[in-house]
């Protein structure tokens, strides 16, 4: 790096490779993302933006016994104090610890509307109001005692805390998420109590496992409730390494009513799941015929939630329904588990449960001492203030003829007396009420008392052992003051017919498949005898006309090559004039459609593309999962037909026609395959596929059709030329 001369106008160049500048620069803003704002801290479980807002509402002294303050004063303190950031993300993060849904332990009283589980946002700041919760009091016990360390804050003018005291394992109990840049975290929420008791079995026995931790706190346990279905042997191995997974479901209930007929009721949804945003999933099911079994979804929700699904049918189980619904909506949703937190030096890495809680019990052995050594101080400076009136007291009268004769009373009294000069001024402010008898005595009960204490905190400070019962006392007494029972239980998947794909449940009815020149696509059920009487848009006509059954799978081939896969179950029904088929399938414009089949399986299919090239594809290969389709045929697509014969016909543009036996051609699932037959110019105009017992039929100008005995004329090899067809044929179909 080379330092130029600065210009005359003051600044400096400094010259470096542009990578290397930007690689240093995006180096310091991606740590600072981590430590400053995404990720938490494994002590208290707090982001910087969370800890001040409840620093801020401490000063401002928000207890839960004082009246509550509009959230725009809080929100404008914070901002001006300590968190120079936009204030719609500081009241963000406050609106999210009073949300009961969001917040095991809502950490802020919020007053007003504070979004709710439907997903509607807050009100504005200047509408609601806030103050603090036991549980952050519970967090904040100490902060005013040097319990911790403090900081500066961004302007130089203030000290804001470090971290927290954290009464209690704020981290696990109530979870945190954040994106940083090439990290993130995502932590669930847990019982508090289950939490104190895996503390408490942690001090008891330092060398427990996770397994031993697990026997207290057997998984999250979110503020929506819910059942967790994942297995004990998975969540061992999440806490164990501080990643994975676990599958949460809501909690639902038969209701039965007259006739034998019944309905399910869903009392609790998953975690960060919006009621409205679900119930909208559900019904859009329902219309996309995508849930067989559903037949009506309602929202009957007052406090408690309460959302009733009807089955389609009654002779479907119930668990049979709910299994469905599981895995087509977000009844079933899958939570993360990535404990990455800063540790006490702050930095970042994955922690598993032994881990976390041992890290919080160092804290708060941290934290003890240090307010135990503030204490002492305190203690030690007033029994010193007490020695120097007990020696008042036994020199009463001395004391009053100095201050009344003495010029320099504080002098005479430290060198008479033998008092320090800290015990002369508290002598010479003390009023003449506070030397009488009585208060001789209390003086005396008050020194004796902080004595006892005083011994009390020496012996505390010196003693490891004596710290871990104190804290381990404490932590009894936070788990009496934060009853909470569990609200997330654990359950089971079932196995079997309710765990089997939702296409088992679709009715098998026979449909006929309609889709029209315009690519208007509809079912009709059963089989439509009389096509003429079909009915289309003005202009439109039929295109292809194909029976079927709703549990079938259709397969669209495309001029581009792709063949798209539709499920029957989906399509329109057939009394209007459907839908376009664009709408269910990603088809470019300018493409058109070749061919439609009802799936068969293991069936085969032949695919020709305009130049003349082509082979044989298993049908099972073809089907598609997304709305892109499935590449099959590089090249034009000209040709798709379903192999039911033995021989192949081919005839080009320029009227040649060669036939040749199928087996002289490959298969593959995709590819440009194989030459059909060679042209000069021009290319492919028609093939067809026929049985040598029966022959090949074709179709003269007139639309009749007609059969061609003598095919074996014009057998050969697969990729000549040909000859001359039956005077006529130009194309098969």
């Amino acid at each position: 790096m080379t330092l130029h001369t600065p210009p005359p106008d003051g600044g400096r160049i400094v010259d470096e490779p542009m990578g290397e500048a930007l690689s240093r620069r995006y180096l310091a803003y991606a740590l600072s993302t981590i430590t400053n704002r995404a990720l938490p801290d494994v002590r208290d479980g707090f982001k910087p933006v969370h800890r001040r807002i409840l620093y801020a509402m401490h000063q401002m002294r928000l207890n839960p016994q004082s009246a509550a303050r509009k959230c725009a004063k809080v929100v404008g303190d914070v901002m001006g104090g300590y968190h120079p950031h936009g204030d719609a993300s500081i009241y963000d993060a406050l609106v999210r610890m009073a949300q009961s849904f969001a917040q095991r332990y809502p950490l802020v009283d919020g007053q007003g509307n504070f979004g709710n589980i439907d997903g509607d946002n807050a009100a504005a700041m200047r509408y609601t109001e806030c103050k603090l919760t036991p549980a952050a009091v519970l967090l904040m016990d100490g902060i005013d005692q040097n319990a911790v360390d403090f900081r500066p804050t961004y302007d130089d003018q203030d000290q804001e805390p470090v971290v927290l005291p954290a009464g209690f394992p704020n981290l696990l109990a109530n979870g945190s998420s954040g994106i940083a840049v090439g990290m993130a975290t995502s932590i669930p929420p847990h019982n508090v109590s289950e939490l104190i008791e895996a503390c408490l079995t942690l001090l008891n026995d330092p060398e427990a496992t996770t397994e031993t931790l697990m026997q207290h706190l057997p998984g999250p346990d979110f503020p929506t409730g819910g059942v967790v279905v994942e297995g004990r042997a998975s969540l061992l191995e999440t806490y164990e390494t501080g990643r994975g997974g676990l599958r949460l479901r809501a909690r639902w209930e038969v209701e039965h009513l007259e006739r034998g007929t019944w309905r399910i009721v869903v009392t609790e949804i998953p975690y960060q799941v919006q009621k409205g945003r679900l119930i909208e999933t559900l019904a859009d099911l329902i219309d996309q015929k995508k849930a067989p079994l559903l037949g009506d979804v309602r929202d009957e929700s007052a406090e408690d939630i309460r959302l009733v699904l009807d089955p389609r049918a009654r002779t479907v189980a119930p668990e049979v329904l709910m299994e469905s619904l599981f895995r087509l909506s977000d009844l079933e949703v899958r939570i993360p588990v990535n404990i990455n937190v800063l540790d006490a030096t702050g930095t970042p890495g994955v922690m598993g449960l032994k881990a976390c809680l041992q890290a919080f019990l160092e804290h708060r052995r941290d934290v003890l001492v240090r307010r135990s050594n503030w204490r002492a101080e305190r203690i030690e400076k007033r029994l010193h203030l007490l020695e120097g009136l007990r020696i008042v007291f036994l020199n009463l009268d001395e004391v009053i003829r100095i201050v009344r004769e003495e010029e320099q009373p504080k002098a005479v009294l430290i060198a008479r007396l033998n008092l320090t000069e800290v015990q002369a001024d508290f002598v010479l402010d003390t009023r003449l009420r506070h030397l009488a008898r009585l208060e001789e005595l209390a003086i005396e009960t008050e020194y004796k008392a902080l004595t006892e204490e005083l011994a009390g905190l020496r012996a505390l400070i010196d003693s490891k052992a004596r710290q871990w019962t104190r804290i381990g006392k404490d932590l009894a007494e936070v788990r009496k003051a934060l009853p909470s029972p569990r609200l997330t239980t654990f359950g089971e998947a079932p196995e079997g017919a309710a765990a089997a794909p939702v296409e088992a449940f679709i009715p098998r009815e026979a449909i006929t498949v309609i889709l029209s020149e315009r690519g208007w696509i509809r079912a009709a059920k059963g089989k439509v005898e009389d096509p003429s009487e079909l009915k289309f848009k003005e202009g439109d006509s039929l295109s292809f006309l194909v029976p079927a059954y709703t549990t079938d799978k259709l397969l669209v081939a495309a001029t581009d090559g792709r063949i798209f896969t539709i499920g029957a179950d989906k399509l329109a029904s057939g009394r209007g004039h459907g839908e376009p088929i664009r709408l269910m399938i990603d088809l470019d414009e300018g493409v058109e459609i070749v061919a439609l089949f009802a799936h068969q399986p293991g069936a085969k299919l032949m695919v020709v593309s305009k130049a003349g090239y082509g082979f044989i594809a298993p049908e099972d290969d073809l089907l598609a999962q997304k709305r892109g389709g499935k590449q099959v045929l590089n090249g034009e697509l000209a040709v798709c037909l379903r192999v039911t014969g033995d021989h192949v016909a081919v005839i080009g543009d320029n009227i040649k026609t060669l036939v040749f036996p199928v087996t002289e051609l490959p298969e593959m699932s995709r590819g440009k395959g194989v030459k059909f037959q060679s042209y000069r110019q021009g290319g492919l105009a028609d093939a067809t596929v026929f049985a040598e017992e029966t022959g090949p039929e074709w179709v003269d100008g007139g639309g009749r059709r007609r059969n061609w005995p003598d095919w074996r004329d014009w057998l050969g090899k697969r990729a000549a030329v040909g000859r001359q067809g039956p005077r006529g044929l130009r194309k098969f179909r």
